[in-house]
């Protein structure tokens, strides 16, 4: 069943700033499922109250769908690619949830050895090995892309103790246009407030979320200092495994660092 809404929709829907957490008011993130996302989509997804898994879009080969960005424990700069071979039975036009693994076998050995592999001498090692096993075990039984992403997400934010609600975008009626879908989404959900990621800044358009009065924020995190090292290139794996699950934890929670921001203006047409 679609949660249902907790509060009041806001009287002037406007780009806003995050709320403080004890205000009313209901926060979603609307994203494609990445493999071991990074710490700037992480932190996106740990601040909503809903993340909407839009797994009804087209399959991108070059976004983070089936593939994470690792980045050495010593030295960040030093990056390789973990991917999820991946086939596409509709060719470019296959949808997200379409999407197949081309062997979960071999992709679960290559998983499980490169993480060891980059992450395997952290002192936080245990509780990255104990939040792996679970995805190493889905491989054994799952074969979609979409799904064992997601699991991956779900996995690193359960790790961060993070308690919203996740649901699939398949699952609710929205119209096809970009800034209608993701307004359709919003309302569906109960929100009251949608959180953009910087990508989203460029084509978003304010009018479907004005029509339900839904305010857009921008969601923006530093790209480097500390944790925030690579936040936008690199998987949230490095500064886990870096710094430690409650460090993380304790910086997505720190409303000075992780912000939505009013300095942003949105098409109208």
């Amino acid at each position: 069943m679609p949660p249902t809404r907790t509060s009041s929709p806001q009287a002037s829907p406007a780009v806003s700033s995050l709320p403080d957490p004890s205000a009313p008011g209901r926060l979603c993130a609307i994203h494609q499922p990445n493999l071991f996302p990074r710490l700037s989509t992480l932190a996106k997804l740990y601040a909503a109250d809903c993340w909407i898994v839009l797994d009804d879009v087209q399959f991108a080969r070059r976004d983070y769908q089936h593939r994470a960005r690792l980045a050495a424990l010593h030295n960040p700069r030093q990056r390789q690619w973990l991917t999820l071979p991946t086939h596409l039975p509709h060719g470019r036009g296959s949808l997200v949830s379409e999407a197949r693994l081309v062997d979960s076998d071999v992709s679960s050995k290559r998983l499980a050895l490169l993480l060891r592999q980059y992450y395997g001498s952290s002192r936080y090692w245990s509780s990255l090995d104990g939040m792996i096993q679970p995805l190493l075990e889905l491989l054994d039984t799952s074969d979609r892309t979409a799904v064992v992403a997601e699991a991956s997400a779900r996995l690193l934010l359960d790790l961060l103790g993070r308690r919203g609600s996740v649901v699939r975008s398949s699952a609710y009626p929205a119209r096809e246009g970009r800034s209608e879908r993701l307004a359709d989404l919003a309302k569906a959900v109960g929100a009251d407030l949608y959180l953009c990621g910087t990508g989203g800044a460029r084509y978003l358009r304010s009018d479907p979320f004005d029509e339900y009065c839904i305010g857009v924020a921008l969601f923006r995190t530093p790209a480097y200092g500390g944790a925030w090292t690579g936040a936008r290139e690199i998987s949230a794996l490095w500064a886990l495994a870096t710094y430690g699950p409650q460090h993380v934890a304790d910086l997505l929670r720190d409303r000075t660092s992780v912000q939505a921001s009013n300095r942003f203006e949105l098409g109208a047409g």
